[in-house]
């Protein structure tokens, strides 16, 4: 007997190496159900670790855990619970099918386990083995994080106590200074030479509609999904005006879409655009609406940027149609149909203008990108400032000097 607690011991035949394991019986919290006494069995090699095992049964019995659901449930069962949860919070149906995703790559190490039963180096190890397989450390990160929160779903419904995920380390390479130079925030936009070279040839290269939806990408600060989304009355035309209210959900096929709220609140916005972009969008409807006068399109959604068939063109042959044209460039840097949103604040930017205004024109409520690049072009326009007064005034600042310091430090 232990503090009033009834402990038995015995040896009872194993096939391990001693011949022999230890039983340890101690009283459990009473069942609850029934009312009845609750005794806890375990074996082990050694007192010592059988008793070990029965106490944390009891343990986990006193905090509510049911030892029989949770040695039942499987990490893969545990996540289609948390899911059924999530799915109802009202997120965006692209975010829980991002999720699912996240859940289908986390089953690939978890799957089949006991979700009472991962350890915290079970969670670590996994980390380590993504970062040995050469995963991105986004992928790392959202792999940790979406474990995480199916594990406090887990303490919640009583199927395990603690959180294995917590005080994990995410593995992290030390970058090379050439990395480091690579991840350079000029990576994020397009230059004006770059941007001009890569309209050239969607110019003379492009399909039909390629001019016009990247010319709209790169002077108005939409996000692919809301352009995909543009209806024929979002663009008025002698007002110059544009309306952005939506964007574009499309998972897989053509005719599998969903328009849903933009982004944030401060999506919802209306602007004008350069006259030169507006007059070569309306005479893109215009010639579209001709062609559907000739062939009346499946699917009349009245989507500016569609298929021949009236749908709205799915963002991954959007972004193949880009990489097509990007073949015709010298353009190194890697380039998604976002660059042309972070370009347009490179460009705002250059032309002066404020960063609350930039900010309400391409509907940023996280400021954090568009301050990285606002910060680092106004910076560059200040030496390049700099460096042209020089050259304007070089005369007036040529100062005949007696100091001898100061005029070695001009040699040098």
């Amino acid at each position: 007997m232990k503090g009033g607690i009834i402990v038995a011991f015995k040896k009872v035949s194993a096939k391990n190496k001693q011949g022999y394991k230890w039983e340890c019986v101690k009283d459990g919290p009473i069942d609850p159900a029934t009312g009845k006494r609750n005794q806890i069995r375990r074996r082990a090699d050694t007192k010592k670790a059988a008793e070990d095992a029965v106490d944390e049964v009891v343990r986990r019995l006193m905090n509510g855990i049911d030892e029989k659901e949770a040695k039942r449930m499987t990490f893969e069962e545990g996540a289609a619970s948390w899911m059924d949860v999530y799915r109802r919070s009202g997120k965006k149906p692209s975010t829980v099918d991002r999720m699912m995703a996240d859940i289908k790559f986390l089953c690939r190490f978890y799957g089949k386990a006991p979700i009472a039963r991962i350890s915290h180096k079970n969670h670590q190890d996994m980390l380590n083995e993504l970062d040995n397989q050469g995963y991105a450390l986004k992928t790392i990160i959202t792999a940790h994080t979406t474990a995480g929160m199916i594990f406090k779903h887990a303490i919640k419904n009583k199927w395990r106590l603690d959180n294995p995920t917590k005080d994990a380390v995410i593995p992290r390479k030390i970058m090379t200074v050439e990395e480091l130079e690579n991840r350079s925030i000029e990576e994020k936009y397009l230059k004006v030479e770059e941007l001009e070279e890569f309209l050239r040839a969607a110019i003379e290269f492009g399909e039909d509609g390629d001019p016009e939806a990247f010319y709209l990408l790169a002077f108005s600060g939409m996000r692919p999904g809301e352009l995909l989304a543009l209806k024929r009355p979002d663009f008025r035309f002698l007002e110059r005006l544009l309306r952005i209210s939506k964007t574009l959900y499309m998972p897989a096929a053509e005719k599998e879409y969903q328009l849903l709220p933009p982004k944030t609140a401060s999506s919802f916005r209306e602007f004008t655009i350069d006259l030169k972009v507006c007059l070569m969008l309306q005479s893109y409807i215009e010639r579209r609406q001709e062609f559907f006068k000739r062939n009346p399109p499946v699917h009349d959604g009245g989507f500016i940027f569609c298929s021949d068939n009236g749908y709205p063109i799915y963002l991954a042959r959007f972004t193949r149609r880009l990489n097509r044209l990007l073949k015709r460039t010298s353009i190194k840097k890697r380039v998604t149909p976002h660059i042309f949103r972070h370009t347009f604040i490179s460009l705002l930017a250059e032309a002066n203008v404020p960063l609350q205004t930039i900010m309400k024109r391409v509907g940023h409520d996280d400021a954090k990108t568009t301050l990285k690049i606002y910060t680092h072009v106004t910076s560059k326009m200040q030496i390049d400032a700099d460096q042209k007064i020089s050259e304007m005034y070089s005369d007036l600042l040529d100062i005949p000097f007696n100091n001898d310091f100061a005029e070695n430090v001009i040699k040098k």
